[in-house]
C-alpha cells in the first residue's frame, strides 16, 4: 500500500509541475515596440456598371478602319508560303530550327482551358522520344512520345498516333493544335 501511495504522490507532483509549466510567464507577450503602425483600411467607393468602349490600339485613331493586325493567314498565305505578306507568317518561315535537345525537360502545357506539366526525354519510344504528362486534360493526357519533324514538334500517343502539332512561337514557347482541333501550347 505504501508503494501505491508513493506512486500516486509522484504522479500528483509530476502533474503539478506539468500544469505549472503551462502557466509560466517565461514566454511573455509578442514585442510591439518598433513595429510599424497598422495600415488604414482601403477606401470604399461605389461600383458602377456600363458598356466598355470598343478595343483600340494605343496611338491609333479609334475611328480608323483596320486598326488591328490581320490574323495569321489572313492575306491568303500559309506558313512557309513565299507569297505570304503577313509578318507573323514570315516569322514562322524564318524561325530558328527546332532541335530535340532544346525540347528536353519540363514544360507547362495549356490546353482545353487548363494547365498541366509535361516532361520530355531523349529516350527512344514509339513515335519518337519518351514524354510523360501529369494532370493534363483531353488529348494531352494521352501524350506518351514527341519528336521534331522539320519546324514542328509532334506529340504522339503510346501507339505512335499523332496527338498534336506545334510550331515555335517565341523563345521557350510553342503553339499548335491537337488532332481534335483544340489549341495547345508549351511554355517554359
Amino acid at each position: 500500500m505504501q508503494k501505491s501511495a508513493f506512486a500516486a504522490g509522484v504522479c500528483l507532483v509530476a502533474a503539478a509541475i506539468a500544469v505549472s509549466g503551462c502557466t509560466s510567464s517565461r514566454f511573455g507577450t509578442y514585442p510591439t515596440q518598433g513595429q510599424p503602425a497598422p495600415l488604414d483600411p482601403a477606401p470604399r467607393g461605389s461600383v458602377t456598371s456600363g458598356q466598355l468602349p470598343p478595343p483600340s490600339q494605343p496611338g491609333v485613331d479609334p475611328n480608323a478602319q483596320g486598326q488591328f493586325p490581320n490574323a495569321p493567314g489572313a492575306n491568303g498565305g500559309m506558313p512557309g508560303d513565299p507569297n505570304a505578306t503577313d509578318s507573323s507568317i514570315q516569322e514562322v518561315a524564318t524561325a530558328q530550327p527546332v532541335t530535340r535537345e532544346a525540347l528536353v525537360g519540363a514544360w507547362k502545357v495549356t490546353t482545353a482551358g487548363s494547365s498541366c506539366q509535361m516532361f520530355m526525354a531523349l529516350t527512344k519510344w514509339t513515335g519518337g522520344f519518351r514524354a510523360a504528362s501529369r494532370g493534363c486534360p483531353g488529348d494531352a493526357a494521352s501524350v506518351a512520345a514527341w519528336d521534331v519533324q522539320g519546324q514542328q514538334v509532334v506529340l504522339s500517343d503510346s501507339n505512335g498516333n499523332k496527338v498534336a502539332s506545334l510550331f515555335a512561337s517565341g523563345a521557350g514557347a510553342f503553339n499548335g493544335q491537337t488532332t481534335s482541333g483544340a489549341a495547345i501550347s508549351l511554355t517554359r
